[in-house]
């Protein structure tokens, strides 16, 4: 049962806080809350300074900040005007939380990008933001794909063509398509195909099957969900503010001197390893003799590769698509991908993960059949209509249509990154991938993000985000309407006119130099 307050907040000349609270009573298993400086002025009147407080037979306390701060927000409670309702929870279950969802560092990295651009818009409101930041589509999907959604929605108000659950795998049609268009001769059976709703959603599933257990390696910087989810299922120890990750987790470092690929001379052995390519975010896509490499290595340390090829389709030169274009990748390696990035499904929701039936466990146990047992007890299956999305995107038709899509997402790119370079900058990704990771030497990440916010409203994403060794970078992404970022570079280019800079090639290597006055500050209203 629930005890909640409906009080009246009024601010004291000392910065505390004062709370009447009428409490509406009932039942309820009080525990202890760590509090902090205010308190409660009715049947119980006290004074909380950041202690314990006893009551008769029970605990209770609330934690929340005097004035609407970020304990308060953990409550729910924000700054409010005097005189103004506000209403907090005073009770506490006997369940204990999952010590590892304390470890976790703030917020997930997007959604919190997403409330600081929240937070900008309404003190400028007149402010035309332009969002390169989070990853999100922007194209219209093709007709073609549409209208076989649209066509199987229609069907499933009639008689023979409705459908109820569908198998937990995915359907048979949509997963032999991925076969004979994704993996087409690399071997890859139906059977090992599992599709889901997405990417991010199976790297979870794997973390589950794998447990807590196991260890854990990633690229430095890297993916986020790859940490977060490990660090959920007990992977991990504490973060670290000196080191900026947590302990437990082999952070591979992927340098620009080390062409954006981990130095498998000096990485630790783990039982996992998950590397993506085209990489999010640095945009590096690994070569064949990087593959080579890695699989080399996990079958030296009898590891298991997770190898997330999402941005695949972006891949415009020889560098490999698949992990297992990669001979004897089957035995040691697991590939997610998706369709959200190569066709537009970030809200519809559609992916797949290939599990070979090569790979096995350290008894001989089926890694396949251990992920089968892990789909359907946690999913009920892919939505129709989107798979009946995902068939027609890998018809002939729809991939050429998918691809003009890609072409102009990779032009942008290009765009971004000769923006960049041109102003002294050095400027990484952009060919095989829809992100350009740039180099701010000296600079911390979120400051560089706050700056380009300010003086250009651009969202960015700042680098630390992606790990400790992504400070010091912003992500820039290419999912934009052309004109969209065609008025992004021109804001860049005069904000980086205003600045000392030398002028890097595309390449990165230098020009010249020139000079400016320092930057001020910059609003552009909507039109």
């Amino acid at each position: 049962m629930s005890w909640t307050t409906r009080s009246t907040l009024q601010r004291r000349p000392s910065g505390s806080s004062h709370i009447s609270a009428r409490l509406n009573r009932e039942p309820c298993c009080l525990r202890t809350i760590k509090c902090t400086n205010i308190y409660l002025s009715s049947a119980l009147s006290l004074s909380l300074k950041r202690r314990r407080v006893n009551l008769p037979g029970e605990k209770l306390g609330i934690m929340m900040a005097a004035s609407g701060g970020a304990l308060a927000r953990k409550m729910g409670l924000r700054k409010k005007e005097t005189g103004q309702l506000v209403k907090f929870a005073v009770c506490q279950t006997r369940v204990p939380r999952n010590l590892n969802m304390e470890k976790l560092q703030s917020g997930y990295l997007f959604p919190e990008i997403a409330i600081r651009q929240k937070a900008f818009m309404q003190r400028h409101p007149e402010a035309q933001i332009i969002s390169l930041g989070i990853g999100d589509t922007t194209l219209p999907i093709p007709r073609i794909v549409s209208s076989a959604m649209a066509q199987t929605s229609h069907e499933l108000s009639t008689p023979d063509g409705y459908r109820g659950y569908g198998a937990e795998q995915g359907n048979m049609a949509l997963r032999k398509k991925i076969t004979e268009v994704i993996y087409k001769d690399m071997g890859i059976k139906q059977t090992e195909v599992f599709v889901s709703d997405g990417a991010q959603s199976d790297i979870s599933r794997i973390q589950m099957m794998m447990g807590s257990d196991v260890t854990i390696a990633v690229q430095d910087p890297t993916f986020p969900a790859y940490v977060d989810s490990g660090v959920i299922m007990g992977q991990s120890t504490s973060f670290t503010k000196e080191t900026g990750g947590y302990g437990g987790i082999e952070y591979m470092r992927c340098s620009p001197e080390k062409l954006f690929f981990p130095d498998l001379s000096t990485a630790c052995r783990t039982d996992v390893i998950f590397l993506c390519s085209p990489n999010n975010p640095t945009g590096h896509a690994a070569s064949r003799s990087q593959l080579e490499q890695l699989v080399s290595f996990a079958k030296r340390n009898g590891s298991i590769i997770v190898y997330d090829s999402a941005y695949s389709s972006f891949i415009s030169d020889n560098s490999p698509k698949s992990i297992y274009e990669i001979d004897g990748a089957k035995e040691v390696a697991i590939e997610v991908s998706s369709f959200s990035k190569f066709a537009g499904f970030t809200g519809i929701r559609l992916g797949w993960t290939v599990v070979p039936e090569e790979l096995v466990f350290s008894d001989g146990s089926s890694v396949r059949s251990d992920f089968d047992r892990i789909v359907c007890t946690c999913f009920n299956g892919a939505s129709s209509i989107a798979q009946s999305g995902g068939i027609a995107c890998l018809s002939t038709e729809g991939l050429t249509a998918i691809n003009k899509n890609i072409s102009v997402y990779a032009q942008n790119a290009m765009m971004l990154g000769e923006t960049f370079a041109a102003a002294g900058l050095k400027a990484y990704g952009g060919r095989n991938s829809p992100y350009v990771w740039v180099h701010f030497p000296g600079r911390r990440s979120w400051e560089v993000f706050e700056e380009i916010l300010e003086k250009t409203n651009i969202v960015t994403i700042p680098g630390t985000g992606f790990g400790p060794g992504g400070e010091s970078f912003v992500r820039v992404s290419a999912f934009a309407l052309q004109e969209t970022v065609q008025e992004a570079c021109r804001r860049l280019r005069r904000h980086f006119a205003r600045r000392p800079v030398k002028a890097h090639s595309r390449d990165c290597g230098v020009k010249e130099e020139t000079t400016a006055p320092k930057c001020t500050t910059a609003l552009f209203p909507r039109g």
